[in-house]
């Protein structure tokens, strides 16, 4: 984790990340299925995290991630070998996740809400308390409500950002803007959500028959909601 000039800490990409997405450019030109596979094996995770994020829960992050990595594969069958040599994987990825995403919400728009429906419980939450458990359950659920009020190129700036920890060039790359506009996108959807999550996370009430009311409590994104952000662990 690093400071950086978005408001907050996030995870950085490592130095050696351009060598890294070279190598897998390079093992996609020479063998497109082995070096699909490796891109999966690399960005998977990513691609399910941020997807789970960006949906309603974990099936509809599952049919998102797997619709990624489905058009991701279509598209490099058809790109020359120059093409793919070119390509910045990692961005180029979330750039499909994002418009998938896109499409899907344009789609969900037209069509009744399903009922809701229970998410699996987290696996970290195994070791937990009842009461414990069911705190963190209703923190993520607020969480991702909060996520779900903001402006689209907002929410995927902040879970970029400060979810998966991309640096703010790629954040850029997958919105399609400059650096700077990137960074605005970065620092107003912290601010909303900041601003949305101290509205509606509070403390645990008091025991009945005490007059003490519930307190709100002002949220830090980057150190109290991060980690429960980006806490969705695939079913396996």
């Amino acid at each position: 984790m690093v400071e950086d000039n978005d408001g907050g800490t996030a995870s950085a990409g490592s130095p050696d990340d351009g060598s890294v997405e070279d190598h897998l450019s390079r093992d996609l030109v020479a063998d497109l299925d082995a070096g699909f596979a490796e891109l999966v094996r690399m960005h998977g995770d990513l691609v399910f995290s941020v997807a789970h994020n960006l949906t309603r829960g974990t099936a509809d992050a599952e049919d998102l991630a797997a619709d990624t990595l489905l058009r991701a594969y279509r598209a490099l069958r058809g790109y020359s070998a120059q093409r793919i040599r070119d390509l910045s994987v990692r961005p180029w990825l979330m750039t499909i996740l994002r418009n998938a995403a896109r499409n899907r919400a344009r789609d969900a728009a037209r069509r009744p809400a399903p009922p809701p429906m229970s998410e699996p419980r987290d696996a970290s939450d195994s070791a937990a308390g009842p009461a414990e458990q069911a705190e963190r359950a209703e923190t993520r659920r607020e969480l991702g409500s909060a996520l779900a009020e903001l402006p689209e190129v907002q929410r995927t700036a902040v879970v970029l950002r400060h979810v998966v920890g991309l640096p703010t060039g790629e954040v850029a790359q997958v919105l399609g803007c400059k650096d700077g506009t990137a960074k605005s996108h970065i620092s107003r959807g912290l601010q909303r959500l900041r601003a949305l999550l101290t509205e509606t996370m509070t403390v645990p009430g008091p025991r009945r028959g005490t007059d003490a009311l519930p307190r709100v409590v002002p949220v830090t994104v980057n150190r109290t909601a991060q980690p429960v952000l980006a806490s969705g662990e695939r079913r396996r």
